[in-house]
């Protein structure tokens, strides 16, 4: 049995045990996670696995420590639902305690992680989902894939100068598509062009035939396509199938309904789209020779814009640490994040200091067979193009 006096001595003894833990530096983190979240099954699968292969390509060549921290990245498959989103980017915080949260191959995913990326003041890195409002849902949200507006715009002016008059418009119903839909319009009918029919096609596993059909008989002298990676392949098949090539019925578009990932597949009827958008593999420089000669070597296959997105958004955080010597919280990271730029095998791009979206070119592409080869031959450049959801407020 203690007396009183040695039970207060312990006792007393315990406390400064207690005050001198509790006083002792805590050692700097030494990992950083990250967190990545994209479709690794599902119709989007392609888009995950692209900025999946970008992130091991990135971390390959610039190896796995930056500013003296060690880079973990921690891969999580959403299979594009956002419930799953929401929940795995709440395990990865929480129980993961991941520094930076990144990937969303879909706006309605990016949606969903955006709340809690504000409460756990966590980076948010989007490398794939396109629409105009994704940063503004969180302070923590950094955008290195585009926006639908990027190229929607570009590609309506170059139609109406093209002497396309009347175009047929076939969008997927969510959030891209409508916005892919509305810069088109403000911009066509603003030159004088003339949308003649106007369908949108259900997101999920959408048979685009019936569809294809109103198009043909609307007769218009091109039709503009918003489908998302992934489903590119499909429309292309059916778009053949339903003889709209034969009908002389132009595909044009933002760039998703060609991407370079599915475009060798998709046939001669591909030959003669012309889209805008921000990557190409046949991008001429020396920079994107060097990318996708290293991604085809690693992974057999060419590399399409998400795998841009995602080569992109490990450089912007490799960066971010270089530039904060390894300080990984959130509100350093955005920061640093901020106002940075860089040559990306797509070309000179930046982040955008007040909206946190990226600025890039925007390039006018027609496909053409090179080499026995489909691809994306890039004939006009439109320089440090901002998203015009944006400039407009």
């Amino acid at each position: 049995m203690f007396t009183n006096k040695r039970k207060l001595w312990w006792l007393a003894l315990g406390a400064v045990a207690t005050g001198a833990l509790a006083s002792a530096p805590v050692p700097a983190q030494e990992v950083v996670k990250i967190g990545l979240i994209v479709p690794m099954t599902g119709g989007q699968a392609s888009t995950g696995k692209q900025i999946d292969n970008a992130v091991k390509l990135y971390m390959q060549q610039h190896g796995d420590t930056v500013a003296g921290k060690k880079i973990e990245v921690i891969l999580k498959d959403d299979a594009t639902l956002p419930d799953n989103t929401k929940r795995l980017a709440q395990e990865l915080i929480v129980n993961e305690k991941v520094n930076i949260i990144a990937g969303f191959g879909i706006t309605p995913s990016a949606f969903a992680a955006a709340p809690l990326a504000t409460q756990a003041k966590v980076p948010e890195v989007v490398m794939a989902a396109g629409t105009s409002s994704i940063t503004e849902k969180s302070p923590y949200v950094v955008r290195t894939s585009f926006t639908l507006g990027q190229s929607s715009t570009i590609i309506a002016d170059w139609a109406v100068k093209n002497g396309i008059k009347k175009v047929a418009t076939l969008t997927s119903d969510y959030a891209p598509g409508n916005d892919a839909l509305k810069f088109f319009k403000e911009h066509f009918t603003a030159g004088g062009g003339q949308i003649v029919e106007e369908v949108k096609t259900p997101l999920a596993n959408p048979d685009f035939a019936p569809f294809l059909q109103r198009m043909k008989d609307a007769k218009p002298d091109a039709m503009f396509v918003f489908v998302p990676a992934g489903q590119g392949g499909n429309f292309m098949k059916q778009y053949a199938e339903r003889g709209l090539d034969k009908a002389g019925i132009k595909v044009i578009g933002p760039g998703d309904v060609t991407d370079d990932d599915l475009l060798k597949d998709m046939g001669d009827a591909a030959i003669g789209t012309v889209t805008a958008h921000i990557y190409s593999a046949a991008h001429p420089s020396e920079k994107n020779k060097e990318f996708v000669a290293a991604y085809k070597k690693a992974f057999h296959q060419r590399p399409g814009f998400m795998a841009v997105g995602g080569y992109d958004g490990m450089h912007l955080i490799y960066a971010a640490l270089q530039k904060t010597g390894g300080k990984a919280d959130g509100d350093s990271l955005i920061a640093a994040m901020k106002g940075m730029a860089w040559e990306s095998p797509r070309g000179p791009i930046s982040i955008d200091p007040e909206t946190r979206d990226i600025i890039q070119n925007v390039y006018i592409r027609k496909v053409e067979k090179v080499d026995g080869e489909l691809y994306n031959v890039e004939f006009e450049t439109f320089k440090n193009v901002k998203d015009p959801g944006k400039t407009k407020k």
